[in-house]
């Protein structure tokens, strides 16, 4: 374990919150407050409070890819710029459940004295043992999102061969008490498809079928 020094009591303390999904982020409130309570944490271990910055704008996104995190890559580039003296995550998945995305962000920790704090410890990625411990926190991170896919994709397929599976149905259809596709009970949704579908016959392009309905107002 590594302890702060003024070198990096002197740049930010970057708490970064994370959950996966919109009804996580609803339903999950304790795991919610638990990693905004770091914002604590780094004050108890010497950062001035101003210098605490929360990051949570990947709120019910998922840490399979950085890609359209918003928060993750303006925390590294963030770190690659040399503000960041401590990185918080409430565990490793919270930060990156991918090990290119994670090793990334350990790299540039590493090349810019940057150290990372999760529940168990703080950490410095430029030194041996420390690193080695969050390799292995991030390979098991990784490998944990491949054990949950592959339960998801189990209990689907499980489903399936029971004829139970119900997969998302286009607008104007639904299922019925005993599971079968049925059209939209509501006669309102099932009036605009027919018009839709109406217009398109006659105007034989759904751009013009798109401008007709925002002229209508619909």
């Amino acid at each position: 374990m590594t302890a702060p020094h003024r070198r990096h009591l002197g740049r930010g303390a970057y708490v970064y919150v994370r959950q996966s999904t919109p009804g996580q982020v609803e339903h999950h409130k304790e795991s919610l407050e638990r990693q905004y309570e770091l914002a604590e944490r780094a004050v108890g271990l010497g950062w001035a409070r101003e210098s605490v910055v929360v990051v949570d704008e990947d709120l019910g996104r998922s840490g399979a890819s950085a890609e359209g995190r918003e928060g993750f890559q303006r925390l590294v580039a963030d770190v690659g710029l040399g503000k960041v003296g401590i990185v918080f995550g409430i565990e490793v998945s919270r930060l990156a459940r991918r090990n290119a995305d994670w090793y990334q962000l350990l790299d540039l920790c590493a090349l810019t004295d940057t150290l990372i704090a999760d529940a168990d410890g703080v950490y410095h990625p430029g030194m041996h043992n420390d690193r080695l411990v969050l390799g292995l926190k991030g390979t098991m991170s990784e490998a944990e999102l491949h054990v949950i896919r592959s339960r998801l994709q189990g209990g689907l397929l499980h489903k399936a061969s029971k004829g139970e599976l119900r997969l998302g149905l286009p607008v104007g259809y639904d299922y019925d008490e005993d599971g079968r596709v049925v059209l939209a009970p509501d006669e309102q949704v099932r009036d605009a498809i027919a018009h839709v579908f109406a217009r398109f016959d006659e105007l034989g392009s759904a751009r013009q079928v798109m401008l007709e309905l925002i002229e209508e107002g619909r």
